[in-house]
């Protein structure tokens, strides 16, 4: 029904312009949460370093012995060893999570690329077909890896999803004579689906994976673990410089993590040569 095709339109232009605004919202918050989430880490176990430290002058001497000092030291231990295995985990799962989408790029370059020649060995029917597709890839690029003003400017020009439809219905309109040319279409039709798939594959892993209350129990164990460090740390320079750079590692470890869990913006970020050498293979 015509009246039901343009409603199916409109819905999902609302649907992607939605997803495009929480999008660019997500991008201005990242720029910086990362960075500051490790400051108000080291931070927090710098705290549990100094509370330690003003503990020791404040308790009674009875409290500081060698038995309570044992004690201690015991229940400290199974909680740095819980935190370093939940950390290690972090590190191990963010780095995990980065690579794999750096070959989710990878595969969908190769695909772009196939798509291509596919198009190309149909015939000049596929001509404008190649051409939306180019519009395409520019756009995700643009969108994923350009600057705040390109993303503006790609999300107000409109939907990657018609994009992806638009050259669909051109597949879906083509004629062919041959075997050879109802093959390509075919193929031209299964890659463009993938091409579907790992564009939404995309927005989904774009979204952080990290649970906040999990980060928060993580530096919760940090700070009695420095402040155990501070209470019985002796008096010295020596001391407070490495308790300071033990907080700066892991403040730096958590930044790490959450760098990689968001993985197209920020200083560790995935290369986008995989979708420009198919531009750039699309172009000739």
């Amino acid at each position: 029904m015509p009246g039901s095709r343009k409603l199916n339109d409109v819905w999902r232009r609302i649907s992607d312009d939605g997803i495009i605004r929480q999008s660019k919202r997500a991008a201005r918050k990242q720029t910086v949460s990362e960075l500051s989430i490790s400051l108000v880490v080291c931070a927090c176990v710098v705290c549990g370093a100094l509370l330690g430290m003003y503990l020791r002058h404040a308790l009674p001497p009875d409290y500081l012995k060698d038995d309570t000092r044992q004690i201690v030291n015991v229940a400290i231990g199974l909680i740095a060893t819980l935190a370093a295995l939940v950390l290690g985990l972090m590190v191990a799962s963010a780095k995990s999570s980065f690579d794999a989408r750096a070959d989710e790029i990878r595969e969908s370059g190769a695909r772009i690329i196939m798509l291509d020649r596919s198009l190309r060995q149909y015939g000049p029917e596929t001509a404008e077909a190649r051409q939306l597709l180019r519009q395409l890839i520019q756009g995700r690029i643009q969108r994923k890896w350009g600057t705040p003003n390109d993303q503006l400017q790609e999300g107000a020009a409109g939907s990657q999803t018609a994009e992806i439809e638009a050259v669909r219905q051109h597949l879906f309109a083509l004629a062919p004579t041959n075997d050879a040319q109802k093959w390509l279409q075919a193929r031209a039709l299964s890659i463009a689906a993938d091409l579907e798939q790992s564009r939404w594959l995309l927005i989904e892993h774009g979204r952080s994976t990290i649970p906040r209350p999990f980060l928060i129990v993580l530096v919760f164990w940090l700070v009695v673990i420095f402040a155990d460090l501070g209470l019985f740390a002796p008096p010295n320079s020596a001391a407070y410089t490495i308790i300071f750079v033990c907080a700066l590692s892991v403040a730096t470890a958590i930044f790490l993590i959450l760098e990689m869990d968001q993985p197209y913006e920020g200083i560790l970020k995935i290369s986008d040569e995989p979708l420009v050498s198919a531009l750039s293979e699309i172009g000739r």
